[in-house]
């Protein structure tokens, strides 16, 4: 299954002939490997109990315990991607915590917000991930969160604090929630997902265009009442996003990813937290402004 996360979606983690997952194997892989979720598995070595099982029937729901590919050296682990989300976000928090401090002008905040959004979608567009690109975004990412965050705290006194609070709780509800399999994580929930970010950025662009040639407040959709609304349905799309993003480590933890795509994991995670976070930061000011 592919994810709706931007980055996972381009970079294609279930690939019909380059991929882990199994998923779309496709009418070519023949009938021999229809219904076994490791036959396609290019990554399965010929020690793995499950490459080569008869009796395995039906696609894998990995929220429903199906059975793991054991760990193998320079396969993707749970630890190899919690350390390079910690890299990742600590780059952020450190660039974000320089920025706050030295107050950087809001031009050159911006700018850099320019050159981490080019960065992040070369990163989108690799065949493979690169951690100094990776890294390189969340440095940049970092100076224009701690940029906005200091404007937004000149408005309302707090918000960023109260923005980091509640992006925190976003992540552990998501968590839990997924966990205990509250949150099923299927190709319906991928389309939905899809579909509304797709809707939600195009939506938020017109009403910046409206803003930057028209004047004021655009088409209103980041002010007042309706700003809240559009701040939560933001929120929430953050959260769906996160959820995508566990559904793909943890396909790739348990059909042997390599290594290597911890960083790509790590980097989906850092722009679900980033979305929810600037997001949270608008509907917090909009809030304590009203």
């Amino acid at each position: 299954m592919r994810s709706s996360n931007p980055v996972f979606s381009r970079r294609g983690f279930s690939r019909d002939n380059g991929g882990y997952a199994g998923f779309n194997a496709g009418p070519q892989a023949g009938a021999a490997t229809q219904g076994n979720p490791y036959a396609t598995n290019p990554y399965a070595e010929p020690t793995n109990p499950y490459a080569a099982n008869p009796y395995a029937t039906g696609g894998p729901d990995l929220q429903h315990g199906a059975p793991q590919a054991p760990a193998q050296p320079g396969r993707m682990t749970m630890d190899d991607v919690v350390s390079r989300t910690g890299i990742t976000l600590g780059a952020v928090v450190v660039a974000a915590g320089l920025a706050w401090a030295l107050e950087l002008p809001v031009a050159l905040g911006f700018g850099a917000g320019l050159v981490a959004m080019v960065l992040g979608f070369i990163q989108a567009f690799k065949a493979k991930p690169v951690p100094a690109l990776i890294l390189g975004y969340a440095v940049f990412e970092g100076l224009f969160l701690g940029v906005i965050s200091q404007v937004y705290n000149n408005v309302a006194q707090g918000a960023p604090m109260q923005a980091v609070l509640g992006t925190t709780a976003v992540f552990v509800g998501v968590l839990v929630a997924y966990k205990t399999r509250l949150i099923r994580v299927d190709r319906r929930f991928m389309r939905f997902v899809m579909a509304a970010a797709i809707g939600f950025v195009l939506l938020m662009a017109v009403n910046m265009l409206f803003a930057v040639f028209g004047g004021g407040d655009g088409l209103g959709f980041r002010t007042g009442g309706l700003g809240i609304v559009v701040g939560i349905i933001g929120v929430l799309l953050g959260a769906a996003f996160l959820a995508l993003d566990f559904k793909q480590i943890e396909d790739g933890v348990r059909y042997g990813a390599p290594r290597e795509e911890s960083w790509l994991a790590a980097f989906g995670l850092t722009l679900s937290l980033v979305w929810i976070y600037t997001e949270m930061l608008r509907l917090i000011s909009l809030l304590n402004s009203d």
